[in-house]
């Protein structure tokens, strides 16, 4: 049986020398409007999850307890040079998202920023998200993301089938995901390639 937590686990660690030339400059704007939808406070405990090479970090607040997974033990590391380099106390550890460590009700916001499109079961990694935030917490998306009026036709299924192999699903539903996994989504802003990529804000309901 195929291990695609595995598969991603060896692909991504191959992808992360070059990942940041990749997805750096593209995803910029896409990282600092979702996160600026968030609404901060002083002392918060974030998560976020999948975290890459941190590329998230240069738009968080400096007065929050930061926290960062990671599938990929490359990333980690990348993720612990860059937050060294900004001057950012993160607590990073390789960790899958869909088994998360930490307690119940814990965080105050979870981040998962491109993480959704290419787990294997992104319904179990919303579910641990809500598991580990608090009932007052945010949830910080942003992703690729079929539309949500209709399912994917069978052409892009068919593409799917490739794309999800070497890179992100693109047939995933935000709506759908969420609201079924207990969440009720506050703000939906499309930041990519028309309505492609989107940044939502959710609640636990």
């Amino acid at each position: 049986m195929f291990n695609t937590t595995a598969w991603n686990r060896r692909r991504y660690s191959l992808y992360a020398p070059v990942y940041d030339a990749v997805a750096e400059r593209a995803f910029r704007r896409a990282r600092r409007t979702a996160l600026s939808q968030v609404l901060w406070q002083p002392g918060m405990r974030v998560l976020l999850v999948g975290a890459g090479t941190g590329l998230d970090l240069p738009f968080l607040p400096r007065d929050v307890e930061l926290h960062a997974t990671d599938l990929s033990p490359a990333m980690v590391r990348r993720l612990g040079r860059r937050a060294e380099a900004l001057g950012m106390d993160v607590q990073a550890e390789e960790m899958d998202a869909e088994n998360l460590v930490y307690p119940d009700d814990h965080f105050d916001v979870v981040v998962m920023h491109l993480i959704l499109a290419v787990m294997p079961d992104p319904a179990r990694g919303l579910a641990e998200a809500r598991r580990v935030m608090k009932p007052d917490s945010q949830l910080c998306v942003m992703d690729k993301f079929q539309a949500d009026d209709h399912p994917a036709g069978m052409g892009r299924r068919a593409l799917n089938a490739l794309t999800s192999a070497i890179a992100t699903d693109i047939t995933r539903q935000a709506r759908p995901l969420l609201e079924t996994q207990g969440f009720v989504i506050e703000q939906d802003t499309p930041v990519m390639m028309g309505s492609l990529f989107r940044a939502l804000l959710a609640r636990p309901a």
